[in-house]
């Protein structure tokens, strides 16, 4: 199998479960864990007499996202039935929207890679429309019997859709991710995809360049980003070695399956025309205002492109480094929160600390920023404390610590409570550096002899004499001096 020779053509649908109280055409609650069939409205059961009434938030949220990728919100758009049998489909069609969608066209920005090789890439949307979810049907719980649940029916989703415009799993990864950071930041979706909130479908295609996009297969609710890169390169192995084998491929809805690594279909695919579209005649169609939109407008958060070409600007960060720090609205948050505790002088010291120190501890505990024992203005406080000398970076990381485990409530408090202040004063640095150019006359003998090592094992003599507090670039300095005369 020869994969360069092939071309990979993958378009994203994501279903993200808007951030309502109640669903999209009852009033009937939307929150995750109660127990089955509670949580049902007669408009969700689909019984006789009853109307969908629209939930105004949901158009809200909406509105929110098409300002949020730059598209067109219709200022018209209709609510058609999607008609198919499906047993956790009460109504037998899901009420959706086909021909006018609520949002129309938009695009987000990605970055793929990191470093050096990372680059951005523009992914162009097709729509998103407003839709009710169906409900669930329950395997596990029933030998050799279907339980239904109603709970999640006619929860309000949007349905984002891009086009084909990725070409391979990392890419389609990088989209996913700057969308699911992005619904979180504008609040419109939790983004929890262990509850379903936010979930993903695949369509990928291979074809030869030169040629026309082959056949398309959907692979299905993919609820992490793990099982989305992975379910997307089995597929793409799979579709290179049947087209080789001199197979075809068969437009198909497919499931992966995480614990084989491998996609399996599960029915031939739908076309459009197969759900015979045609518009509710139960709902009147949704005209939004400009003065709905300017509002929505007004209230929207600065967003994550902004956010980042600011936090160049001002703070002067790298285009690697102000990426990451918008990652999420929770992250940029903290960050200029610790900003100002340490001062913009510190901008980059406060990233670095974000980014990795804080993170790695995070990480380790599994933790999110949220649940963080250390506050912004905590660690903007540490930062602080670099900059003006009070201590090193070695002692700083010993202050982090003190202040995750709660010994103290400030940095001050903590370098003060346990004597962790750097020595600065030049003469008493310098008497130590005697004593240790005096106690180790073979490594000053080898220094001289040209071996840096030997430069180094001094400073550390010189830094154990002060218990790690001595500063360190005035230990350098000095050390350098006394040895060069």
């Amino acid at each position: 199998m020869n994969m360069s020779q092939w071309e990979v053509v993958i378009g994203i649908e994501t279903h993200a479960q808007l951030a309502t109280v109640s669903k999209i055409f009852s009033g009937a609650s939307t929150a995750f864990g109660a127990a089955p069939n509670t949580q049902a409205a007669p408009v969700d059961l689909a019984l006789p007499g009853v109307l969908p009434v629209l939930n105004k938030g949901a158009v809200e949220c909406a509105i929110r996202f098409g300002l949020a990728v730059d598209a067109q919100v219709a200022r018209k758009s209709v609510f058609a039935r999607k008609n198919y049998f499906y047993p956790d489909l009460p109504k037998g069609y899901q009420i959706s929207q086909f021909e006018l969608p609520v949002v129309q066209g938009g695009h987000v920005t990605i970055v793929v890679g990191q470093g050096e090789k990372s680059y951005e890439k523009r992914v162009n949307l097709t729509r998103a429309h407003l839709e009710e979810d169906a409900g669930k049907s329950l395997h596990e719980d029933f030998h050799g019997k279907t339980g239904i649940d109603l709970n999640r029916a006619g929860t309000p989703l949007l349905e984002i859709v891009t086009e084909p415009d990725m070409r391979s799993a990392d890419e389609a990864v990088a989209y996913a991710k700057a969308l699911h950071a992005l619904v979180r930041w504008i609040g419109i979706c939790d983004g929890n995809m262990q509850e379903g909130s936010f979930r993903c479908d695949a369509n990928v295609s291979v074809h030869k360049p030169g040629t026309p996009f082959g056949t398309r297969r959907e692979i299905k609710n993919l609820n992490s980003f793990r099982f989305l890169k992975e379910a997307i390169e089995y597929e793409v192995r799979w579709q290179i070695e049947t087209l080789e084998d001199g197979g075809s491929i068969q437009q198909a809805t497919v499931l992966f399956d995480p614990a084989t690594g491998e996609t399996r279909a599960m029915r031939s695919k739908e076309d459009a025309h197969d759900y015979r579209y045609f518009p509710d005649p139960d709902l009147l169609p949704l005209v939004i205002g400009e003065d709905w939109v300017e509002r929505t407008r007004a209230a929207l958060p600065e967003l994550p492109e902004a956010k980042k070409q600011r936090f160049m600007a001002d703070y002067g960060l790298s285009a690697y480094d102000a990426t990451g720090l918008t990652a999420s609205l929770e992250t940029a948050d903290y960050y200029e929160a610790c900003v100002a505790a340490a001062g913009q002088a510190s901008a980059k010291p406060c990233a670095n600390w974000v980014m990795v120190d804080l993170a790695a501890r995070l990480n380790k505990e599994g933790l999110e920023l949220g649940q963080s024992p250390v506050s912004a203005v905590q660690l903007g406080g540490l930062v602080a404390r670099i900059a003006d000398n009070t201590i090193s970076n070695a002692i700083a990381k010993k202050v982090f610590e003190a202040l995750w485990a709660g010994e103290g409530s400030t940095a001050d408090e903590i370098i003060e409570k346990q004597g962790l202040k750097q020595i600065t004063d030049s003469g008493a640095i310098e008497k130590l550096v005697d004593e240790v150019l005096a106690a180790n006359a073979a490594n000053v003998a080898e220094f001289k002899a040209g071996k840096e090592k030997a430069f180094n094992a001094l400073v550390g003599q010189v830094m154990k004499a002060a218990k790690g507090k001595a500063n360190p670039q005035q230990v350098n300095d000095l050390l350098r001096a006394k040895l060069a005369g």
